[in-house]
């Protein structure tokens, strides 16, 4: 599973299974373990997917931040 950094500078393992046409993308948050996951055309660019994957990965962070 190749490491990667968000742009908010987390670390983050990103995950890309292949079946017929279509592409799942795990991205994990290492320092929390928050795990999502989308499809995606197995034929689109793997940096376009890696992008998707951790885009909703910071959406996910930021929703379940604690309030202050």
């Amino acid at each position: 599973m190749p490491k990667t950094r968000s742009p908010g500078g987390r670390e983050v393992l990103i995950e890309i299974v292949t079946l017929g046409a279509y592409a799942k993308v795990t991205a994990i948050d290492s320092a929390t373990g928050t795990e999502v996951s989308i499809a995606g055309p197995s034929s689109a660019q793997r940096a376009s997917l890696e992008a998707a994957a951790i885009s909703k990965l910071e959406f996910v962070l930021k929703k379940n931040a604690p309030r202050s």
